[in-house]
């Protein structure tokens, strides 16, 4: 029975996660190497580690949600050096295959049972307990986290075998980074027929194309709010990677192509720590 868990990773939608497990009756350790983060989790009564090494110590169950960072999971001070045989680790973050792939084997020489789960969602998903989470690995294993994710996520949906999980969050990548950009062209094409945006928006949402992420998104646009839910620069990595992928599978994928050209210009103007649905200025200019 799982009782203590070691969570690494605060960030945009890790320290949610967080504060949702805090309120169950597990025994929760945190860390991220932002000060100001574990000390908000620390107001709702968890521990703070000093560490990942030490957070990954002595635990049940290892939870790591943090971008492509060596020194997190594999550096001296790292979870991989801290984690004891027989712990549960789950990645949660989306990384490439090759960072996948090496973290499992890293387990596997250390008798560390492993999981990868991707989650899927934004910022408010992850506040309210919704998001998806994508797993990859023994299924009777998932069965053993699943109440533990149910802390934080809707639906968990085991996909296959390490790197499917990983595989299937770049079709989701793909599909949420061009949707966006085809809501931002239909705004702007609207707009410039003299529409306001909420009566687009009605439309959209009456039809076969209505979607939430058209139905949420296009209304925080249209209030001019781009306020951060899912990072800009976390989308066009994510693109990055769509490509690198489909090049290796000798795919030519040309709206993919567009698309991720318009999200590294939207970096480059210095919007990565906007919302994605920042894209529109680029339309807009």
């Amino acid at each position: 029975m799982l009782k203590k868990i070691g969570f690494v990773g605060l960030g945009t939608v890790g320290v949610h996660m967080a504060a949702n497990l805090a309120k169950s009756d597990y025994q929760l350790t945190v860390f991220d190497q932002d000060a100001s983060a574990m000390a908000e989790l620390a107001k709702l009564g968890v521990k703070v580690g000093d560490s990942p090494m030490a957070t990954a110590k002595g635990q049940d169950l290892v939870i790591v949600i943090v971008p492509e960072s060596k020194y997190l999971v594999f550096g001296e001070n790292g979870v991989l050096e801290g984690i004891d045989p027989g712990t549960i680790l789950v990645d949660m973050g989306t990384h490439c295959l090759e960072t996948i792939e090496r973290m499992a084997e890293e387990a596997k020489k250390r008798r560390v049972m492993f999981l990868e789960a991707p989650v899927w969602g934004s910022k408010e998903h992850a506040a309210n307990g919704l998001l998806t989470i994508l797993a990859g690995g023994d299924e009777a294993l998932l069965g053993r986290c699943r109440e533990p994710f149910s802390y934080f996520g809707l639906n968990i949906i085991h996909i296959g075998k390490i790197g499917d999980a990983t595989r299937m969050k770049l079709i989701v990548n793909l599909l949420q980074a061009e949707m966006m950009q085809s809501l931002s062209e239909g705004l702007v094409f609207g707009e410039k027929m003299g529409f306001k945006p909420d009566k687009i928006l009605e439309v959209l949402d009456s039809g076969g194309v209505a979607s939430p992420l058209f139905h949420s998104k296009g209304r925080s646009i249209a209030r001019g709010d781009f306020s951060r839910n899912l990072a800009l620069k976390y989308v066009e990595s994510q693109m990055r990677r769509v490509l690198e992928m489909a090049e290796t599978l000798g795919l030519d994928l040309p709206a993919a192509k567009t698309v991720s050209a318009i999200y590294d210009q939207a970096v480059k103007d210095g919007r990565g720590e906007e919302d994605f649905s920042a894209i529109v200025k680029l339309l807009r200019k």
